[in-house]
């Protein structure tokens, strides 16, 4: 009798090519397609007599799966979360771009979940989502630095990746750039153009690329003989509101600087409001500087010169490292944790200038 796609038995018919089909292995084992889709892909939750009849089917039929619909069902099956806390929308919005795009490239599960920072709901959250059995973690930043969070995860032998971390735990892939070069290069260009007081606006120190581009900062200073006062090093939190703080600190002093390096462009956007307020003109009476090329940085006027961090492109890198880990562990294989480093780009924009003699 024939059935409703015209092959009998129920069985659907060979592909025209007359290639093996995943149905033609699971006929023969007797189970259905997608217990072959576990086998092939390395499930846990096939029992051991099962997996050896499929295994007896594969042999027997010679049967080779096409790579790009094996590398999908193992995609479909594969669900990650996204953990975040972030003050800087723009940061954020970037980030949530890449990861999207590339989960949707390779046809995954995506788990989100928003937690706040300093307190006990980041752990909470991580604990909801391995109950709720995801395979793996991201972590953006401030979240990418959270010791207790990421012991949490290697306890429970969850893999994960952090994004934008300045050290990263041996524990997690990671992906970043290189925060103190980039902060050193900036530092050099304000030093090139004239600038001898340069007030920077710190990041949080919750996050540790904040003493990387402090660090970078400074040897840019030693390098040119030139000292950092302290009333010139002031802490942000990486938050507007900080940043016009910062800004308002830095520009009452007796001596204010004539340039400013903020660690992030939120808190340098921050930084050329209060010029302006203070009838300033930015760059002509005071160079402004940012970091990380969010979109902010274009959008404000003048356009913030700043450090390009290619955000997106670091989420999409972060997916595909974690998806990785995942698959070699079902696959039996020892997973490596990989740390990788992206490059920046330094921005050239119309915030900078050389400081106004006289």
């Amino acid at each position: 009798m024939a059935s409703k796609d015209g092959s009998e038995g129920g069985r659907r018919p060979r592909r025209q090519d007359g290639a093996l089909t995943i149905s033609d292995v699971a006929a023969h084992a007797g189970v259905s397609t997608m217990t072959v889709s576990r086998v092939l892909n390395g499930g846990f939750n096939v029992r051991g007599s099962t997996r050896e009849r499929v295994e007896t089917a594969i042999t027997a039929l010679n049967y080779a799966p096409n790579p790009a619909a094996r590398s999908l069902a193992s995609a479909t099956r594969t669900r990650i979360g996204l953990l975040y806390s972030n003050p800087s929308a723009g940061y954020l919005s970037e980030f949530l771009l890449g990861c999207l795009d590339q989960v949707g490239r390779s046809d995954l599960g995506l788990v989100i979940a928003q937690c706040e920072p300093g307190d006990d709901s980041e752990i909470a959250a991580a604990e909801r989502m391995i109950a709720d059995g995801i395979d793996g973690l991201l972590l953006p930043p401030p979240l990418c630095d959270a010791a207790p969070l990421i012991d949490l995860l290697a306890e429970n032998d969850l893999p994960a990746a952090a994004v934008a971390t300045g050290r990263p735990a041996a524990s997690v892939s990671a992906v970043s750039i290189g925060d103190r070069a980039a902060a050193r290069d900036m530092t050099r260009h304000l030093l090139a153009l004239g600038h001898r007081r340069i007030g920077f606006i710190t990041g949080n120190l919750n996050q540790t690329v904040s003493a990387e581009r402090l660090a970078g900062h400074g040897e840019a200073l030693a390098e040119a003989g030139v000292g950092l006062p302290p009333e010139l090093e002031v802490p942000g939190l990486f938050s507007y509101r900080s940043g016009l703080q910062a800004a308002e600190t830095l520009l009452a002093l007796p001596d204010p600087p004539t340039a400013i390096f903020a660690s992030n462009d939120d808190m340098g956007a921050a930084a050329i409001a209060v010029a302006h307020r203070r009838n300033l003109d930015v760059p002509r009476d005071l160079t402004v500087c940012g970091f990380d090329d969010t979109p902010v940085a274009a959008m404000i006027w003048p356009g913030l010169t700043t450090i390009r961090q290619p955000i997106a492109a670091m989420s999409r890198a972060a997916v595909d490292l974690l998806v990785d880990e995942i698959r070699a562990r079902r696959q039996g294989k020892v997973a490596h944790h990989v740390h990788t480093t992206m490059p920046y780009e330094f921005v050239r924009r119309a915030s900078d200038a050389p400081p106004r003699r006289g």
